[in-house]
């Protein structure tokens, strides 16, 4: 870029993001005197999804602003809880967060995945096509014009990242009520209809049963029970009330 100066400072949430020499503070900033803001922005590494307001000399402006000489720009961090509006809260994970899609599911929460590897562009045009909050650890993914919305996940340790998406959007929370995998609903099973799939040790020891609509798996309070019910008075307790 060879063209109109501005200083620009970004929050600190994002400065991991930037070039060390840009996470002290303002610094300076050579634009094109074409390209937007936005575009400046995540030529500097900062995911748009990761960007709130954008003030320019202190008042706001969109990421189509064009930037201008002299101009100082502070680029903030979303507002949490961050709202999405026009569609019911979905997610949509890839292949990287297995664990945090099955977490997200046994609080109730819609989250797609997929276990195979589909390629950015098909999860961006399924997050749009669908609707859901692209959730990844992958910036270029997150750069995409495609998806419908997105969130960087800035952990690599499963419960920070379901405690991060839980405080930034706010879910509902209804646990028990979602198959952990395939993410279908959850309805209450007898016995004599579940036998089959279960092996005899399960059906001497446990009499109350769900299983899932669309993809028939069965559940019942076994030996991890007790490790998924802490996530979930965990999640309950600091996230918001929700039936048990």
């Amino acid at each position: 870029m060879n063209g109109p100066e501005i200083q620009i400072d970004f929050a600190p949430e994002l400065r991991l993001f930037v070039p060390a020499e840009r996470r002290q503070g303002r610094t300076c900033l050579l634009t094109d005197g074409a390209s937007t803001l936005g575009h400046a922005i995540e030529s500097l590494g900062v995911p748009l999804t990761e960007a709130g307001p954008l003030l320019v000399d202190g008042r706001e402006v969109s990421v189509s602003h064009i930037p201008a000489a002299g101009e100082s720009v502070e680029v903030r961090a979303v507002s949490r809880p961050q709202r999405v509006p026009g569609a019911p809260l979905r997610f949509l994970l890839d292949v990287h967060l297995g664990t945090l899609a099955r977490r997200l599911r046994l609080l109730g929460i819609d989250a797609a995945y997929e276990n195979e590897d589909l390629g950015d562009p098909a999860l961006a045009t399924l997050s749009a096509a669908e609707r859901r909050v692209m959730l990844s650890r992958d910036r270029g993914l997150l750069r995409r014009r495609e998806i419908w919305a997105g969130a960087y996940i800035y952990s690599d340790r499963p419960d920070d990242q379901l405690r991060d998406v839980l405080e930034r959007f706010a879910p509902a929370l209804a646990p028990w009520t979602r198959c952990t995998a395939c993410n279908g609903g959850l309805g209450p099973a007898d016995k004599e209809s579940v036998q089959e799939q279960l092996e005899h040790g399960t059906q001497r020891s446990y009499d109350v049963f769900a299983q899932c609509t669309a993809c028939g798996r069965v559940y019942w309070r076994g030996a991890h029970h007790a490790r998924l019910a802490a996530i979930v008075e965990d999640a309950v307790r600091e996230f918001g009330d929700a039936a048990a």
